[in-house]
């Protein structure tokens, strides 16, 4: 069993759900998760221990937050490398910030980013049924994935 770290911020709660749906799915592809926010996590040695990271936030004004901004310079620090890696976020418009936290883990940490691509939701359909399946499926199909390797 590998352990998998989804780490995440959430302006309105709709983000975090995706953290907590997503994590079930690795939890039903046979793989441990912990969900934690961002600004629990305090320097790069936090991110030790871990097989994968999913990585998500909001998309605010066609970017990711500023604070997911801050915490990715702090991931940088730890050693990624090779790690399975994907991203996730809610929007309601342009859902910009799971792409662009995506290509940060794959073209700068160098993370083994698999082929799942980043995943978004738009806001009112992360608490209903489909939602929540397809924040499931995102996290089994992560943890199949790490089957493979």
């Amino acid at each position: 069993m590998k352990k998998i770290l989804v780490a995440y911020y959430s302006l309105t709660g709709k983000t975090k759900a995706m953290a907590e749906y997503i994590a079930e799915g690795v939890r039903i592809g046979g793989h441990d998760a912990e969900v934690r926010k961002i600004s629990e996590i305090g320097a790069g040695k936090d991110l030790d221990g871990y097989d994968g990271y999913l990585f998500g936030c909001p998309t605010y004004h066609r970017d990711m937050t500023d604070n997911m901004k801050t915490f990715l310079f702090l991931a940088k620090t730890a050693d990624l490398k090779g790690k399975a890696g994907g991203a996730f976020g809610s929007h309601t418009h342009s859902g910009d910030a799971p792409g662009l936290i995506f290509d940060t883990m794959e073209h700068v940490f160098k993370m083994d980013m698999g082929s799942l691509g980043p995943f978004l939701l738009k806001e009112q359909i992360v608490d209903t049924d489909e939602g929540l399946r397809a924040c499931q499926q995102y996290g089994r199909a992560f943890a199949q994935q790490l089957q493979v390797e």
